[in-house]
């Protein structure tokens, strides 16, 4: 039976035919990168905060609003590339592949809420999650197919 068969018999078959553990694997490399580059910017942070003037306050109020979805597209941008540079043999890149990463590293971000991992950016929320989103579809857009 062709593949094309068992996908109109059976709709589940393409998530059920995706690599889901060289996903997961990528996700956690990706999100404990993330972590540790997290804990470093956090430092850094704390150190601006503490010697910034009044003046730069209000921008610095702006950063922060934004901070969360540039951490969610490098989190997702990571992914894509350690995926890129170490399964590429193993996995055929595809708009489905790069779907299912998403789950994948939101995942990983999500269980990584229960560890007692301090971060500051890289938490489970809403623009993290659609940083992550849009890192993978813009990084991997040479990747995206026709259906």
């Amino acid at each position: 039976m062709t593949s094309i068969a068992a996908a109109m018999r059976n709709p589940f078959w393409r998530l059920k035919s995706l690599p889901w553990v060289i996903l997961l694997q990528v996700a956690l490399a990706a999100v404990a990168i993330a972590t540790a580059a997290d804990l470093l910017l956090t430092q850094g942070l704390s150190l601006l905060l503490s010697n910034a003037g009044s003046g730069l306050l209000p921008l610095l109020q702006l950063l922060f609003m934004v901070l969360p979805v540039i951490a969610g597209f490098v989190v997702g941008a990571l992914a894509l590339t350690l995926l890129e540079r170490w399964f590429t043999s193993r996995v055929y890149i595809d708009t489905g592949v790069l779907w299912a990463l998403v789950p994948c590293v939101t995942l990983v971000i999500f269980v990584k809420g229960f560890l007692p991992i301090p971060a500051a950016l890289v938490t489970m929320s809403y623009p993290l999650v659609v940083g992550v989103l849009l890192g993978v579809f813009v990084v991997g857009k040479r990747h995206w197919r026709r259906w």
